[in-house]
């Protein structure tokens, strides 16, 4: 079951591209451009080379399995949402063509900690706080599972860790979700998927969000489903 959006967006309109003239450590990334060497144990070091570190004002994110039992099963509400940086992929050379425009990328709930949601209770608090923008289920902290430890999406380049979590919405009145006022909410569905359903096609590539993938193989696993799911696939 799907809920339709209040608006359609078909395209994302490039009205300046200003990169030759940004710096790069303003805006809403910050690329850190170093030259580094490896200190080793026998106190020589590697030759120079460069490295490129990708940063957010606000570092970390949280990602939410918003979930609710329904007869045969757990279903997990999902979220499609205008991605720029996915979308522009279709101006690039690429080494393996897809096929695909991705101007919506069906993900979790998620969003980013703020300077202060310190330790594990701001991590709840703003977990809550981005299931009521973003799905419009109304949730306590308390109510929010942490589903192991945080994970890194690109190490090599990007320093964001993402930190998963969970909530139960089984019987909650759901409300229509307010979001933030970005233009990059407009045209957001949300869509419940049984958790079998979301695996399948994560694993498929009808979802290629790998926050998504990782939070269901986390739910399964919390909710002890994870054998019953793996048997249900052969």
């Amino acid at each position: 079951m799907s809920i339709p959006p209040a608006v359609e967006v078909r395209d994302i309109e490039v009205v300046e591209d200003f990169t030759p003239t940004a710096r790069c450590d303003e805006g809403w990334l910050r690329v850190r451009r170093l030259r580094c060497r490896n200190r080793r144990a026998d106190g020589t070091a590697s030759e120079i080379y460069r490295v490129d570190v990708i940063d957010r004002p606000r570092l970390d994110a949280v990602a939410v399995m918003v979930f609710r039992r329904v007869d045969g099963g757990v279903e997990v509400l999902t979220r499609q949402q205008l991605r720029p940086a996915a979308y522009f992929r279709k101006d690039v050379p690429k080494t393996i063509e897809d096929g695909q425009v991705h101007l919506f990328i069906e993900e979790i709930v998620a969003g980013l900690l703020e300077p202060s949601d310190h330790g594990e209770e701001g991590m709840r608090a703003r977990a809550a706080i981005e299931v009521a923008e973003e799905s419009g289920f109304s949730v306590s902290p308390a109510e929010i599972v942490l589903l192991g430890a945080p994970y890194f999406l690109a190490p090599g380049i990007v320093s964001e860790k993402v930190f998963p979590c969970a909530v139960e919405v089984t019987g909650k009145p759901q409300a229509a979700p307010p979001g933030d006022g970005s233009p990059l909410e407009e045209g957001a569905t949300l869509r419940w998927r049984t958790l079998p359903d979301l695996l399948r096609v994560c694993r498929s590539g009808e979802i290629q969000d790998a926050r998504t993938e990782i939070g269901a193989a986390r739910l399964a696993a919390h909710l002890g489903l994870g054998r019953d799911l793996a048997a249900s696939e052969r």
